[in-house]
């Protein structure tokens, strides 16, 4: 069935669910694709074995117990421990049978409540506050460098991450490496070693590549979709003080802002971004990236950005212009 389509219909499904536009079958199209085809009530929802059950099904049903209050964590399209909690305590709360299963009692009691229950997106307040409830400072923050390893990218951004890894050591972070000099995990490890690890903020370098050599620029990514109306507060919040920061310290044309669905941004648990930091097929970006001093100055964007994240907006100053020896005279640096 998938065969029949043509590029240019893969090309719309794939912009459509935050996928890199190729027009090829490539394994994450072919699974939203496959998980395009279930809308909720066409089959139970319940927690099994992994595999566990997944597709749009799983997604709209989080997105409905969301948006009444009930606790799914991030809206990611599996059907996981939290969402089987959460379908639980839905059922408690009408007084239907409590398994965790959501099959067609607890389908229609959620078509019900869903026309006069708003509960304003408490996943996003959530998320939101928990990046404030620690305060401003870097010392209880647990943040996590994820470096590419593909190809000629993986010695830059590996040392732009020990960079700001330093950094944020002498700010009194605790920072994680998902990989050292030499190795190169897997995406599902990644995903797996961050997760285990109480992270309040994943950040994955990396460098593009572009068949046109006039391709340059710095864009970032966060978590989000337009087809399931979800996205990570805090992962938007970061993309956008990233890039600013990155633009307003460096020449790097501004590629800006995209809401994605990759699995790094979709199944990581903390808020996750994806920095794109030049293009090493673009002559101008790849004698930036270098050059040290151009690696120290991206360094340095990513800790003002950190820190503009767990500020108080009275605390914050114009883009750019904040510096680490503010941070040590305002007493956040220890």
């Amino acid at each position: 069935m998938h065969s029949q389509l043509t590029p240019d219909e893969i090309r719309s499904f794939q912009q459509e669910r935050g996928l890199n536009v190729t027009g090829l079958l490539d394994v994450a199209t072919e699974r939203a694709l496959e998980d395009a085809r279930w809308k909720l009530g066409d089959r139970s929802l319940y927690l099994q074995s992994p595999p566990l059950m997944h597709g749009d099904d799983v997604a709209a049903l989080q997105s409905r117990l969301t948006e009444m209050g009930f606790d799914c964590g991030r809206v990611d399209g599996i059907y996981g421990e939290r969402t089987e909690g959460a379908v639980k305590d839905f059922q408690k709360s009408v007084g239907a049978k409590v398994d965790g299963r959501c099959g067609p009692e607890t389908i229609i009691g959620l078509i019900r409540l869903t026309k006069i229950v708003s509960g304003g997106a408490p996943s996003q307040l959530r998320e939101s506050a928990a990046a404030r409830t620690r305060g401003p400072a870097l010392a209880n923050k647990v943040i996590v460098l994820d470096p590419g390893s593909d190809g000629d990218e993986a010695e830059i951004v590996y040392d732009i991450a020990v960079r700001i890894e330093g950094r944020l050591l002498a700010l009194g972070a605790s920072v994680f490496l998902t990989r050292g000099a030499k190795n190169a995990p897997s995406e599902n490890e990644r995903i797996a070693f961050t997760n285990t690890n109480a992270t309040d903020l994943f950040i994955s370098l990396h460098t593009d590549t572009h068949s046109n050599p006039s391709a340059q620029g710095v864009a970032t990514y966060f978590y989000g979709s337009d087809a399931h109306g979800v996205h990570s507060v805090v992962g938007e919040r970061f993309a956008s003080l990233v890039q600013r920061e990155i633009c307003a310290r460096t020449n790097l044309l501004n590629c800006r802002t995209h809401a994605k669905t990759w699995d790094s941004l979709r199944l990581t648990k903390a808020p996750s971004v994806r920095v794109d930091c030049g293009y090493l097929s673009n002559s101008h970006d790849a004698k930036n990236l270098a050059n040290p001093e151009f690696r120290d100055a991206l360094a340095e964007a990513f800790i003002i950005a950190i820190q503009r994240l767990y500020l108080a907006a009275e605390d914050d100053a114009k883009t750019g212009t904040l510096r680490i020896s503010d941070l040590r005279s305002a007493g956040i640096r220890r």
